[in-house]
């Protein structure tokens, strides 16, 4: 079984007198530093020069230095800007002005497991990830309650380690909702996992191939936007709050069979794929090219970027959602 820690299990008053330097101030960033702030941590934030997020981390009252200048100040230093910047910025920010017996820290264990990052042997490297995006690590603590999160020690160079993460922990509201004991390499190999074959690769890869099956049989692009997208929400609602059993329960006993028949066909399918995406995960091999990949200027990633944001589904679907005025529909500009 899982080793859980609550807010029992954690002292919050270790980060007494302490300084943390979160370093970025995006979807994550943003909600460890006000949550820290709020429950009584010295928190700065360490942003590159001329950064947009500036302003807004210094209207939210937080005090803003360059990189380097945060981690000078640091006991402990959370990162939280992307994977593929992270390197970069540890080596010329970072690893020059770490303190021997600081903490270092992340919320996803990529750069340490794949060794992209390799800090000292005199500072403790741990993690606290929140299981949800940053906005509802905020919301849920600004309403009192937390989200639940995993916690790993890869070096306790400090002899407490452990203890001072869990403070860490309580102090973003984590510890309220339950964390669980995990490892870098765990984490990160499960949550890479999850991402493509599940959440980011396997859904969207069943939502447009079902919709361009039912366009090219002739049905209407709105009616299949309809059943193979714009439901799903209502299948995935049904999961979040009871698991596979309340779903099958709160479907028709029709959609139950044939969903029976049809998934036990499609699991057959893609369990030996899905085991061959792990070992590509395991072997490093998929870090390797996505490390490649960004070195290169994303030769690959950005024209499929590209390609994604012009299906027929996503042209059909924003009108659909402009006129659902109750889905608040968002609409982004596409990035390089």
């Amino acid at each position: 079984m899982a080793v859980m820690y609550y807010d029992k299990d954690a002292d919050l008053s270790l980060l007494n007198g302490k300084t943390v330097a979160v370093v970025g101030y995006g979807s994550q960033g943003h909600a460890h530093a006000l949550n820290m702030k709020e429950s009584g941590v010295h928190v700065v934030v360490g942003l590159h020069e001329g950064s947009k997020s500036k302003a807004k981390a210094e209207g939210d009252g937080l005090k803003v230095l360059n990189v380097a200048d945060a981690v000078k100040q640091a006991d402990v230093v959370m990162i939280l800007i992307p994977d593929t910047k992270q390197a970069e910025v540890y080596e010329k920010d970072v690893a020059p002005y770490l303190k021997p017996g600081s903490m270092l820290m992340f919320a996803h264990g990529f750069n340490i497991h794949f060794g992209q990052i390799k800090p000292p042997a005199n500072v403790d490297v741990t993690m606290v990830a929140p299981k949800a995006p940053g906005h509802r690590v905020r919301e849920v603590f600004k309403d009192g309650g937390g989200t639940p999160g995993l916690l790993a020690v890869q070096q306790d160079a400090s002899g407490h380690a452990k203890a001072l993460t869990l403070a860490y922990a309580k102090a973003i509201g984590c510890t309220r909702a339950g964390v669980i004991e995990t490892s870098f390499k765990e984490e990160t190999e499960t949550d890479l996992f999850g991402e493509q074959v599940i959440l980011c690769g396997g859904v969207t890869a069943l939502i447009r191939a079902a919709f361009e099956t039912l366009v090219k049989a002739g049905y209407q692009p709105e009616v299949a936007y309809f059943e193979c997208m714009h439901e799903l929400k209502l299948i995935v609602d049904l999961l979040y709050e009871g698991g596979l059993s309340y779903m099958w329960y709160s479907v028709s006993d029709t959609a139950e069979y044939g969903g029976y028949k049809v998934g036990d066909h499609f699991e057959g399918m893609v369990k030996e794929d899905m085991m061959g995406v792990l070992r590509s995960i395991q072997d490093g091999s998929f870090a390797h090219e996505w490390v490649d990949e960004n070195k290169n200027g994303r030769p690959n990633f950005l024209p499929r970027r590209k390609a994604e944001h012009s299906l027929l589904i996503e042209e059909v679907g924003a009108q659909l959602r402009d006129m659902m005025p109750f889905l608040k529909a968002k609409r982004i500009k596409q990035q390089d």
